[in-house]
C-alpha cells in the first residue's frame, strides 16, 4: 500500500463529512487534502484511543518529530511520507501542523473550559488551522478568504461540540464553557449524568445560535473571486449546517442521542452544493 493509498483508506474509513467534499477536486488537490485529513485523524486518534495519558503524550511527541522529518528528513509514517510533496507544493507552514498537534494535546491537559475565549483557542488549533491549510490547497487570490476559512473552522468545531455533548460527557469531557453553564443554571453533574432540563435546552439554544453566527460571519467574508475555488469548503459547510439543523429538528436531545446524516444524504448535499456554486 502506497502512502497515498493509506491516506485514502484512513479518510474513507472515518465516515467523516469531509470525505464527501474531496471527490470533486482535481487529483493533486484531492491527494493533498486527503493527506492533511489523514494527518488530523492520526493525531486525533492518539488522544481518543490511548487510555494512558503518558503514552499519548509520548506518541504526540513522536508525531512532532515526524512533522520535522516532513520538512527536512525521511519520515517513517505513511501519512507523514504522503505530506512531503504536499507541504512543498502548497507551501504549508510547519508551525501550522504543529499547532494541530498542540490542539489535540489540549484534550490531555484539560476536560473543561472556563469560558469561550479558552474554548476558542482549542477550536482554532484543531479546526481553524486545518481550515487555513485547506484554503491554501483549494486556492485563493484574496487574503480575506483566510478570514472566511478561520471562522468556518470555528463553526465546524462548534457544530461538533453541540452534536457530541453526550458522547463527550461519557468520556469525561465538557467543552461547553463553564461560565455559560453557570449563566444558564446548568450544573456540570447534570451533563455528566445526561440530565436534560429546560435550562439545558436554553443553554444549547445559545450554543447553536453562536455556531450559526460563525457560519454567517464566515460566508460574509468569503470574496466572490474565490468562491469557486473554495467550493469544497462550501460543500463541507452545507453538510455541517444540515447536521446542525437536524440537531435542532430532533429537539436537541444531544445528551442521549447523536445526530448524524446518512452517507446518501451527504453525497446528495455534496453534489447539490457543487453544482449550485
Amino acid at each position: 500500500m502506497t502512502p497515498d493509498q493509506y491516506c485514502q483508506d484512513k479518510a474513507a474509513k472515518s465516515g467523516s463529512s469531509f470525505y464527501y467534499s474531496f471527490m470533486f477536486l482535481p487529483s493533486d488537490k484531492r491527494l493533498a487534502i486527503t493527506a492533511l485529513y489523514a494527518f488530523c485523524r492520526e493525531v486525533d486518534d492518539v488522544v481518543d484511543e490511548c487510555s494512558d495519558v503518558n503514552v499519548a503524550r509520548t506518541t504526540l511527541a513522536w508525531w512532532r518529530g515526524q512533522v520535522a522529518e516532513v520538512y527536512g528528513g525521511k519520515p517513517q509514517h505513511p501519512v507523514a511520507t504522503a505530506l512531503v510533496p504536499v507541504v512543498k507544493q502548497f507551501n504549508m507552514a510547519q508551525e501550522h501542523l504543529l499547532e494541530i498537534i498542540d490542539g489535540m494535546e489540549m484534550d490531555l491537559d484539560q476536560n473543561q473550559y472556563a469560558d469561550f475565549k479558552a474554548l476558542q483557542l482549542y477550536c482554532y488549533r484543531v479546526a481553524s488551522v486545518v481550515g487555513l491549510l485547506a484554503a491554501g490547497i483549494f486556492g485563493y487570490t484574496d487574503r480575506k478568504t483566510l478570514k472566511y476559512a478561520h471562522d468556518l473552522g470555528i463553526a465546524f468545531q462548534l457544530t461538533n461540540i453541540i452534536r457530541d455533548v453526550g458522547e463527550d460527557a461519557r468520556l469525561g469531557r465538557i467543552y461547553l464553557p463553564q461560565d455559560e453553564l453557570a449563566q444558564f443554571g446548568v450544573h456540570t453533574r447534570d451533563i455528566l449524568n445526561a440530565k436534560e432540563s429546560p435550562e439545558f435546552q436554553n443553554l444549547m439554544k445559545f450554543q447553536i445560535e453562536r455556531a450559526q453566527q460563525f457560519y454567517f460571519q464566515a460566508f460574509e467574508q468569503l470574496p466572490t473571486v474565490d468562491r469557486k475555488s473554495q467550493r469544497t469548503g462550501i460543500i463541507m459547510a452545507a453538510i455541517y449546517r444540515a447536521t446542525l439543523d437536524e440537531v435542532v429538528a430532533s429537539g436537541c436531545h444531544v445528551l442521549k442521542e447523536r445526530v448524524s446524516l446518512t452517507p446518501l444524504r451527504k453525497l446528495w448535499l455534496a453534489y447539490k452544493t457543487w453544482w449550485q456554486n
